[in-house]
């Protein structure tokens, strides 16, 4: 099937294949979509997902951890993955004349990783969860998810715990990546000076079929409640998350959320950051933002300031939810919002590797891969009164969560409401 500048395909080999041709670029990115996350493991098992990203580029019964950088680094190519809570993908960027070689080692370490050195590996990620656990402008994310999402899958860490990574054993790892990175069950994904046939026929050359489901099943929609929570952490700043429950990215009204979010406080120009920062100096950081699940979301509002700004810090951000929720945004504002969406937008697919994502998520995450003009058509046409109406379901005051981090949790608890 053919998309108005791509063709999507499903191969006897189980893979879902999505190409996107740039005639005017030399390079290609290539992306393996994962339908596995954090969201998918027990507790006893938090972080395995992110642990395997690690352990692919260890090496496989063809490449050695030492001959993947050597490959990739001799065909002046990049590779990297990433974990979200879910999905899983590992990409490579390339000049288009070393597809064959790049999928090579690409489809080598996916489908045949050995996991060597799997405990020095295991020490690398008890050094990222350690520097994770000395910025508290970073974890305070997760403390305020788990606030929000509470004892469900979404509410925990991707990199996991300590005890969770320190007590993984072999068996289960390997375990877990049979049962959740199944081949067939994959997403391929490309974009640039790209032949769709050409990287068909390098799947096909894999004897895999009869995709199998991920062997994880559903872990149902997370509850949700008002609840506060402070960590006690030696910081000069408090760092503090407002918000709640989102919209799930299926949900039609993404777009008004991403208006909302820009001119709360996803932007330069936005009401937060004029407001808190420019015009009182009371923040060097304050911003809103809005994610996305399959079947949920989160939003909310990050600030870190000194003990004794907190109180009126928040007061700002109430007043401004407030204006929000009773009044419509005005048109010149509207309008500033809606193009600086398009204009990040349209910048950010300037890249292959923006260009394969959208492929790869959208046809993974089953949702509309819309064409620049659709996106930019379906921006343009959210209103004042949309905004304000979302902002009144979604910023209710009164079943707002809270989350913060600092050595003063007087300042916290006082400056809410």
């Amino acid at each position: 099937m053919a998309g108005d500048d791509f063709v999507v395909e499903k191969l006897p080999t189980g893979q879902q294949l999505i190409t996107e041709h740039l005639d005017h670029l030399r390079s290609v990115c290539v992306g393996f979509w994962i339908p596995a996350g954090s969201r998918e493991e027990s507790a006893d098992l938090a972080g395995v997902t992110h642990f395997i990203e690690h352990l692919l580029f260890k090496g496989s019964t063809r490449f050695s951890a030492q001959q993947v950088a050597e490959v990739f680094d001799g065909i002046g190519g990049e590779l990297n993955a990433a974990t979200s809570k879910e999905y899983v993908v590992v990409y490579g960027r390339f000049l288009q004349e070393h597809l064959e070689t790049a999928m090579e080692v690409l489809l080598d370490i996916l489908r045949r990783p050995t996991f060597a050195d799997l405990d020095r590996e295991r020490e690398v990620i008890l050094e990222e969860i350690a520097m994770y656990e000395d910025s508290p402008q970073e974890i305070i994310h997760d403390v305020f998810t788990s606030v929000v999402f509470g004892d469900h899958p979404l509410g925990r860490p991707i990199l996991g715990t300590a005890a969770s990574i320190a007590g993984m054993a072999e068996t289960d790892i390997r375990h877990y990546h049979q049962d959740h990175f199944d081949f067939p069950n994959m997403v391929v994904a490309a974009a640039g000076y790209v032949d769709h046939e050409r990287i068909r026929s390098l799947l096909l050359e894999c004897a895999d079929t009869g995709a199998q489901p991920p062997a994880g099943g559903p872990d149902g929609q997370p509850g949700f409640a008002q609840s506060r929570v402070f960590v006690e952490k030696d910081t000069e700043q408090m760092h503090v998350c407002l918000g709640g429950r989102g919209l799930p990215r299926g949900d039609s009204r993404r777009y008004v959320l991403s208006v909302l979010d820009s001119v709360f406080g996803g932007s330069l120009s936005s009401r937060l950051f004029q407001e808190i920062r420019e015009k009182r100096g009371l923040v060097y950081s304050v911003y809103s933002f809005a994610t996305m699940y399959r079947d949920t979301g989160l939003t909310g509002v990050y600030f870190g300031s000194r003990p004794d700004r907190v109180k009126d810090v928040v007061e700002i951000v109430f007043r401004e939810i407030e204006k929000l929720r009773t009044a419509p945004v005005g048109e010149e504002e509207l309008a500033r919002a809606r193009e600086h969406l398009k204009g990040r937008i349209i910048l950010g697919f300037e890249s292959t590797s923006s260009r394969m994502t959208r492929l790869g998520k959208g046809l993974l995450c089953e949702l509309e891969i819309l064409s620049l003009d659709e996106i930019a058509r379906r921006i343009d046409s959210v209103t004042g009164e949309e905004v304000m109406e979302l902002a009144q379901e979604l910023l209710d005051q009164q079943g707002l969560c809270a989350a913060g981090i600092g050595t003063d949790v007087d300042s916290f608890t006082q400056a809410l409401p």
